[in-house]
């Protein structure tokens, strides 16, 4: 349980300040006032210029470098959880009462088979009932290729990854299966932000004039790659098309894998293939049943009118009119208001979990004041991945290195000027490399190169809490109480920057469990 096996981690953030105090405690000893720290946030002073400047600044950036490299073993034994829970709102699990699920990828996970199950006749409705060429065959699924939360521009049929501030991240524009080079996007977009009124809706589709469509559920996994699939072959054989009507398209053809009942009865045909059971699932299952919580599975519906309808044992649909919900039964069609209606359950005493930030959490916490907890089984490997020294060394590093740019862009002659564009060009490289850290196309799920993705500000905003699988919650006392932690403002970094400055290693750390 987490109230005795509590994991310590350490903040990598915080821990980059160290090498930046050691940094700064470096530079003040010297004649210069100016200190190299990424967390300083102080106004930069110009400092009286070194006889030698290249000297100068080469010393600091070899001090730097040495401190960032001997902190890289404390920051090692010091690792994140992959299993832990983290909170973006607090949230006591001792206020729930009643536990409500989704069904794909929160109660049950599916195999790598699935997806390129998906992929492989969804491209064959596109031959076979669409008309396209059949040459799209040769196109297999790449599970490497795309990750969640990508927008597509539907006009331009450009897949990219945006960030929290609507910036397009530059090296993550694709058109086809090749990456569109910066200038080209800065030109058709006359800049890196896309405009508020051609994002995605507020439910993340292309609708109303939006022209972006976002993909966030797991499933969408690959109808990106046969989006992109088949672009590129038509921008291959110099096929003239209307990207809308490919969007359309592919969009229909998913949907009818999923509505005709291709997968489910191929999933039917061989269980074993498709399905990963989930033991721990049962016993978090247990577990809320041990302490006397209420649960239901509720998955999404297109009745948005019709009244719940009961299922008898052999799957016959009663017309009976139904006044409440029994135990262990089974219903049918229905939609959120009249379960809401049904059962009453409102507020903070539902915690409900799902893997789609919009159609499975948005309304349940917006409008119905339920806490939400967000299943994003991605979390698990990016977390398994910042936990490896060369991540470690390369991200430490990369923040320090950014802390030197800041505060030693006041040396404007041209020995400096030279050294810090040779500075910069490291950093790039160092961004570039971080990207490929998790997806070689895309980068992370939550991170563009400095800031939050777009994925991550619904994140933010939808879920109470976040984690990997139902299996966290087996590490977590039933009444445990999850805290975010205080990640300071940056009007607020001084505040304990100021002295690191002065090179005491007051260094902020944060407990996970």
């Amino acid at each position: 349980m987490a109230s005795t096996a509590t994991a310590r981690v350490f903040s990598l953030g915080a821990a980059m300040g160290r090498a930046a105090a050691a940094s700064c405690a470096a530079s003040s000893s010297s004649s210069s006032s100016l200190k190299a720290n990424p967390f300083c946030t102080l106004a930069p002073q110009q400092p009286s210029a070194p006889l030698d400047m290249k000297s100068y600044l080469w010393k600091r950036y070899n001090e730097a470098k040495k401190v960032t490299k001997d902190l890289v073993p404390s920051i090692m034994s010091n690792l994140l959880n992959p299993d832990a829970i983290f909170s973006n709102n607090e949230m006591s699990l001792s206020d729930v009462e009643i536990y409500g699920f989704d069904y794909d990828y929160t109660l049950v996970f599916y195999s790598k088979h699935l997806h390129t199950l998906i992929f492989n006749a969804a491209r064959d409705l596109l031959v076979n009932e669409h008309r396209y060429p059949a040459e799209i065959r040769k196109y297999d699924y790449d599970p490497n290729f795309a990750i969640r939360g990508l927008h597509y521009d539907v006009h331009r049929a450009l897949l990219m990854k945006i960030d929290a501030f609507h910036y397009i991240q530059l090296g993550t524009v694709y058109r086809g299966l090749n990456v569109v080079p910066d200038d080209e996007v800065i030109a058709m977009y006359d800049g890196s932000h896309v405009p508020l009124e051609q994002m995605s809706d507020f439910y993340g589709k292309s609708s109303q004039g939006n022209t972006m469509k976002q993909f966030m559920d797991i499933f969408s996994l690959p109808e990106m790659t046969l989006l992109s699939c088949v672009n590129e072959y038509f921008l291959k054989n110099n096929i003239d098309y209307e990207p809308v009507h490919l969007y359309k398209d592919v969009k229909d053809s998913i949907r009818d894998v999923h509505i005709k009942g291709i997968m489910y009865s191929a999933i039917e045909a061989d269980i074993e293939k498709y399905i990963c059971y989930a033991e721990q699932t049962r016993a978090v299952l247990a577990k809320l049943a041990e302490h006397g919580k209420k649960m239901f599975l509720i998955t999404n519906s297109p009745s948005s009118f019709v009244p719940f309808r009961k299922v008898n044992e052999r799957g016959v649909l009663l017309w009976d009119k139904i006044h409440e919900l029994q135990k262990g039964q089974i219903y049918k069609q229905g939609n959120l208001y009249e379960f809401l209606k049904l059962t009453g359950w409102r507020g903070s005493k539902v915690l409900y979990f799902g893997d789609h930030i919009y159609s499975d959490l948005a309304d349940l916490t917006l409008k119905h004041g339920w806490r939400t907890g967000a299943i994003i089984p991605e979390l698990r490997t990016e977390i398994k991945i910042m936990n490896t020294e060369r991540y470690i060394q390369t991200m430490t590093w990369l923040q320090t290195l950014t802390g030197l740019l800041e505060h030693m862009q006041v040396h404007k002659d041209p020995d400096s000027q030279l050294i810090l564009q040779e500075w910069k060009k490291e950093r790039k490289e160092m961004r570039e490399l971080t990207r490929n850290f998790f997806n070689s196309q895309f980068g992370s799920l939550f991170r563009t190169d400095q800031n939050p993705t777009y994925f991550l500000r619904r994140l933010s905003r939808f879920a109470d809490v976040y984690m990997a699988s139902l299996s966290c919650l087996l590490n977590y006392d039933h009444d445990y109480t999850f805290y975010p932690r205080r990640t300071p403002l940056q009007h607020e970094l001084p505040t304990w920057s100021d002295q690191l400055c002065t090179g005491n290693n007051l260094v902020p750390q944060m407990l996970v469990r």
